[in-house]
């Protein structure tokens, strides 16, 4: 089963969180055992698992990725977004979480985001269940 998210960035860099969506996936699926595979089919997003409950996490998150990889660093890409492809490169395009008894297995504190590195812009995010 594939399901299509559309998630629309507000910003250049901008984490959205996904985990009510995902689930909602999950649960339409009807699948008790198995595998969510999330996907993002862009070169400059990305997704990452990780706290959802404070919303410092994702800032701080932003502003480390920000002095790792800036914006402007002497870039030799044309389209003037190459920060946004190694940000891509470093949070990685998917994801796998295990479900079982129709629940994602998920922990306490985690949550799904989308990371966008290019924004603003209109993405995709692709949910593939796989039941065991």
């Amino acid at each position: 089963m594939i399901r299509y998210l559309e998630v629309y960035t507000q910003k250049r860099t901008h984490f959205e969180d996904i985990t009510a969506e995902i689930r909602e996936i999950v649960s339409q699926s009807g699948i008790e055992e198995g595998i969510c595979y999330i996907y993002i089919p862009h070169t400059t997003a990305g997704v990452f698992i990780n706290e959802n409950a404070d919303p410092d996490v994702k800032w701080d998150v932003e502003q480390t990725l920000e002095k790792l990889v800036p914006w402007e660093d002497g870039y030799k890409h044309i389209e003037g977004n190459a920060a946004a492809h190694i940000k891509s490169i470093l949070v990685g395009t998917s994801a796998s979480i295990p479900i079982h008894k129709g629940k994602l297995m998920l922990g306490t504190w985690q949550g799904i985001f989308f990371a966008e590195f290019d924004g603003p812009r209109t993405r995709k995010v692709i949910v593939k269940i796989i039941e065991d």
